[in-house]
Formats: C-alpha cells, sequence, structure tokens
C-alpha cells in the first residue's frame, strides 16, 4: 500500500514523543513492504527559533516533503489563526493528488489545521490524536499555563497563555473537516471517552501506541550501586516537573537524571546546581536514552495535565523499566493493563513508591519483567501493526476497496 504520514514536527525538526512515534510508524511500514512518504511543516519547528535536534537523518526508505514558505515564520501562524493550510496549499495539493491508499493524519495543528482533513483523495484517510488539540488550543488542558483544566474558558486562556485565540473554533470547521475522516485513532481509552465531546464524529477506535525499542534482554541489569530514577520529557510545567525535582532535592541518597528540552530547562538547572545527585542532561538520541532506560531503577512521569498515552512509559518496559506515573489522563493506562509499576495521586504516594523501589530489589524486579511482558504482548511493533493494517483493510472493504 502507499501511504502519507501528515503531521507537524518530523525528526530532527520535532519537539516530542509524537514525532517519533510517526517515524517509527513509517520506517515499520516501509520494513513491511509499503511505500511511505511523510509531509510535515519546517516552519513551524523554526518558530522556536532553534536548528535541528542535531540527529543526523538516515537513508531509511522514507520520502520526506519538508513544507517550505516563502513567507517562512508567517505559514504556521497563519495556520493557528484561521485554521487552514494558508501559504502551503499549494505544496499540499501537490503531494495529495498523489495515489495513496492511506493518509494518516497526526498532529496537524501548524501544518494545515482542521481544514487540510479536506484536502486528501485517499481511499482511507485515519487520524491518530497524539494530543488533545482538537479540544483544547493549547493541546493539553493545561489552563491559563498555570494548571489542569478545571473548566473551558479557552479565549482567556489563550490570553493568559500568550496564544492567539483562534475564533475558527466557534465555526463548524472542525466537524465539517472530520467528515473527511474514515476512523479517528486514539491511543487511550480516557483520551477517546474525552473525544466524545466533539459530538459527531467518525467512529473512534482505541489503538495504542507502540515503541519501536526491542532490546535483547539478559535479565534487568542494574549499573549502579544506589537507586537511579529517571524522567525524559518536556522540561515544562504541566509535565510536573517541579514538583518531581522538590521531592528529590530531600532525597539524595537516590540519583534523578532529567532527560529533555523545554521553557525551564536553563532555570531549574541553575536551580539545582548544588544538588549533585540530581543531573540535566537535555535532549538524548533513543540510542542513548537505551542505556538509562537499562540502568534506572524506575522511570518516573509526573504529569499535572492530562497526558494521551505517554511513549516513554513504552519505552521503558521495553527494557524492562517499571514506571511510577501521576493519575493523570491515559497515564495510567499502560501500568493498570500490565501491572508493570505504579499509579501515584500524592507527593506521599510517590514518596512511598520510590522508597519501595529503592530498597526491594525483589519488587523492583517484579514489576520490571511485568512491565517487559506486557509490552511484548500489548504495545510491541508488530502488535501495533497487525490491529493497525486489519483496520485499514475492514475499512476499505467497507468502502469497495482492496487493499494489501
Amino acid at each position: 500500500m502507499r501511504f502519507c504520514m501528515v503531521t507537524t514536527f518530523y525528526p530532527p525538526y520535532h519537539f516530542g514523543g509524537d514525532a517519533i512515534f510517526v517515524q517509527a510508524l513509517a520506517r515499520a511500514l516501509t520494513t513491511e513492504g509499503h511505500q511511505v512518504e511523510v509531509v510535515h511543516c519546517e516552519d513551524a519547528y523554526r518558530l522556536q527559533n532553534k536548528p535541528g535536534s542535531g540527529h543526523s537523518e538516515t537513508n531509511d526508505g522514507i520520502l520526506v516533503h519538508r513544507l517550505h514558505s516563502p513567507v517562512g515564520f508567517l505559514s504556521p501562524l497563519i495556520t493557528q489563526q484561521t485554521g487552514q493550510p494558508g501559504p502551503k496549499v499549494r505544496e499540499l495539493r501537490v503531494i495529495f493528488d498523489r495515489d495513496f491508499d492511506v493518509v494518516n493524519f497526526h498532529n496537524i495543528s501548524l501544518v494545515g489545521g482542521p481544514g487540510v482533513l479536506r484536502m486528501s483523495k485517499a481511499r482511507v484517510n485515519l487520524y491518530t490524536l497524539h494530543e488533545h488539540w482538537l479540544l483544547c488550543p493549547m493541546h493539553s488542558f493545561w489552563k491559563n499555563h498555570t494548571k489542569a483544566c478545571d473548566s473551558p474558558q479557552c479565549i482567556r486562556c489563550c490570553l493568559r497563555s500568550g496564544i492567539p485565540p483562534q475564533l475558527w473554533r466557534y465555526t463548524g470547521l472542525i466537524e465539517q473537516s472530520l467528515a473527511n475522516v474514515d476512523v479517528i485513532l486514539s491511543p487511550s481509552q480516557y483520551t477517546a471517552e474525552r473525544h466524545k465531546a466533539l459530538g459527531q464524529t467518525p467512529p473512534i477506535h482505541v489503538l495504542p501506541t507502540f515503541s519501536r525499542l526491542n532490546p535483547e534482554l539478559n535479565g534487568k541489569v542494574i549499573l549502579q550501586e544506589r537507586p537511579c530514577f529517571l524522567y525524559v520529557g518536556r522540561i515544562t510545567a504541566s509535565k510536573g516537573i517541579a514538583i518531581l525535582l522538590e521531592e528529590f532535592a530531600a532525597l539524595s541518597e537516590y540519583e534523578l537524571l532529567v532527560v529533555g528540552d523545554g521553557d525551564l530547562l536553563l532555570t531549574l538547572r541553575g536551580q539545582y546546581a548544588e544538588h549533585r545527585h540530581i543531573q540535566f542532561l537535555g535532549p538524548l538520541s533513543q540510542e542513548q536514552l537505551g542505556l538509562l532506560y537499562q540502568k534506572a531503577t524506575a522511570l518516573v512521569l509526573p504529569s499535572l495535565a492530562p497526558e494521551v498515552f505517554p511513549l516513554t512509559v513504552l519505552e521503558a518496559f521495553a527494557y524492562g523499566t517499571p514506571a511510577l506515573v501521576h493519575n493523570a489522563g491515559g497515564s495510567r493506562e499502560a501500568i493498570d493493563k500490565t501491572g508493570g509499576g505504579f499509579v501515584y495521586n500524592s507527593r506521599e504516594e510517590l514518596h512511598n513508591a520510590l522508597t519501595m523501589l529503592a530498597t526491594d530489589s525483589q519488587l523492583r524486579e517484579t514489576l520490571g519483567q511485568r512491565a517487559r511482558a506486557g509490552y511484548t504482548q500489548f504495545y510491541s511493533q508488530q502488535r501495533y501493526l497487525e490491529r493497525y493494517l486489519q483496520l485499514i483493510r475492514d475499512i476499505g472493504k467497507g468502502k469497495g476497496f482492496l487493499l494489501h
């Protein structure tokens, strides 16, 4: 089959797990013999005035269309304000005129807004929910830049958060655009339930994401004597990183490794410079992360805003590393399904879980075994592709197409 992935960010021009997943899916499909093209907006990445991530691009058989507009950073800003592709429309029309069997939309917020959904002429059109952007202009239910959303006050929240309000959200643009989508894919049951608020939408199918990591492990390896906990993600307030650091500041007998970039990185690095047991490592490649997952006592995900379905938990599970997650949205679903860690609701519960994992090697080993077994059974690349491709064939069959 011929696939096209449409996303705002794509490696090496990306910030988070959604782009990593799109690349993993594209590569997995290519390995299976399918043809894959990816289209993304490089101008959107340049809004942050940053170069690429620094990781080299590889010849993996995927044709990547990196959109550039003569108006530069104004292109994604026009999309943000209008909900339409704007200056990118001509390039997108040329791409969509190709004879694709499947177009899978991902994070479309700045590559074309809802309007881009109507441009596809593919036999099957899918939309994967990586964020809560259809419901929330902030993408993450993070209200006023300070707390998890407790009630919708979107225009006020945008203004307080420094984001231009989007008046198109108060038209029928989202509903009209979704009419060209056959199925919405939701990585978690939580996110599927939240999106029922949209009303009339295409069917929502729960399909948990996967990690392409599949290390060959001969038992869990701990490479250092004192307990080592790991945080991987954006260094922003919504991720709860400040609370996690406050907890570890008083736990000098443990080590905390913080991986990622974000607006709080420089501030927090300076604030905790004298805490030698807390290390800020910045963004790392998947290969570098693999070494840390394997040595870590546990991954800690302290998100305050509700997550869709965090990829970092699956990456930890691939290495037989348990996870401690704050009860926020879809964060807990992989823990609930596998038993490969703990879900906590308070600082006290976090502290108790850290202590148990640091002092009880048998418990840590048991949780790690559950994590790895659950990853293999539920969240492997093979398991995802089986369900993903069968869904596409079923949609095609229902529309009178035979897709192979």
